[in-house]
């Protein structure tokens, strides 16, 4: 178990064995840590390489030869901070060239593919990606059936999805049957929701961006099936927008 508590950190399985046995071992040339962490003598120098860069082992000289000493077990929380501050510089990296490699292909461009997402965080993965690239001059629309079964479930997801909605800046236009207007989502999000209601059937919960649908059962374990394709969105809005029309505030 400390072994696989190791290597979630980040440590390789050869790392996290040689890191153990220097701790057992204290100051130590690199035979004994060989033989104590099962490490062949061919491999133990590279991952001790490995071990120094992480910042997790040092070594002196000692009449020629290096003696090793693995750091104290409180020290690798400094490992930790420098593997965040690594990832932190990696996406501001990532963030200034993605524009510029969006530029050079064209395989997304009417890209169509569908995605199955099960359960309350694949949902959420699914929103997230949805709407993980909206331009706020945009609206999302959604379809949403209230249905007083799985209700309070779906209020708790969606509130917990709105502080995401509201730092993209998304805004919604929605039609929803009549039970959904006394439902608490409805009632704490329409400074970004502009809402509608029908007292006929709708075909389900559904949202609709650009060329993207979601569509979302939540009988039973809640299921999310994200389907890209620009006639199928196109087909959804212009349902959206004939049902607009007759729907009441």
């Amino acid at each position: 178990m400390l072994k696989q508590d190791l290597q979630g950190i980040g440590l390789t399985d050869g790392e996290t064995k040689a890191y153990l046995a220097m701790l057992e071992l204290g100051s130590s040339t690199v035979g004994p840590i060989a033989k104590k962490s099962g490490i062949s003598y061919s491999k133990i120098y590279e991952v001790l390489e490995r071990l120094i860069d992480k910042g997790i082992v040092s070594f002196i000289i000692k009449e020629k030869t290096r003696y090793f000493q693995a750091i104290e077990p409180n020290m690798l929380y400094r490992f930790l901070e420098m593997q965040e501050s690594e990832i932190e510089k990696n996406k501001e990296k990532l963030k200034k060239i993605i524009p510029e490699l969006e530029k050079h292909t064209k395989i997304f461009e009417n890209k169509e593919e569908v995605e199955l997402f099960v359960g309350l965080k694949g949902l959420r993965t699914a929103s997230e990606k949805m709407y993980s690239n909206f331009a706020k001059k945009d609206i999302a629309l959604f379809l949403y059936v209230n249905k007083e079964g799985y209700s309070d479930i779906v209020d708790e997801f969606y509130l917990k999805l709105a502080p995401f909605y509201k730092q993209k800046g998304i805004k919604f236009k929605g039609i929803g049957n009549k039970t959904w207007a006394k439902s608490e989502y409805s009632k704490k999000t329409k400074s970004f929701i502009d809402a509608r209601y029908v007292d006929f059937p709708l075909p389900g919960t559904i949202d609709i961006y650009k060329d993207m649908v979601l569509q979302v059962s939540w009988s039973n374990k809640p299921i999310g099936i994200l389907i890209q394709s620009k006639e199928i969105a196109e087909n959804y809005r212009n349902y959206f927008n004939e049902v607009w029309k007759v729907a009441k505030k």
